[in-house]
């Protein structure tokens, strides 16, 4: 599906050992694979099943997504900083499709 857009909220700095708040949104229709269509026909089930975030390396958050998760999954969630780097974001898809970005932030 290309046409999904993954979108990610990080503060641009902290302090050290600072707690912060990550948002994420990706625009995607997250089918079933329960409807049918107009013709009675079944549409494929198309989610993204899986999301990582991970700072400088490190697992920070990963969760696997099911089929009842509604169209452009938003997850909110925190960290704690303790040094500067990048946050990369990772949204797997039913296709095999990969979508990624990141952010980086400034510890001070």
């Amino acid at each position: 599906m290309a046409s999904a857009k993954p979108r990610v909220k990080v503060p641009k700095s902290a302090a050290a050992g600072e707690v912060i708040t990550i948002k994420t949104l990706i625009s995607h229709k997250m089918e079933s694979g329960q409807r049918k269509d107009k013709d009675g026909n079944v549409i494929p089930r198309s989610i993204i099943n899986k999301f990582t975030c991970e700072f400088n390396g490190q697992p920070v958050f990963t969760c696997d997504l099911e089929p009842a998760i509604s169209a452009n999954p938003f997850f909110e969630f925190s960290a704690k900083v303790t040094e500067s780097g990048t946050f990369k974001f990772t949204w797997n898809d039913d296709d095999g499709s990969v979508y990624e970005t990141s952010a980086d932030i400034k510890v001070e």
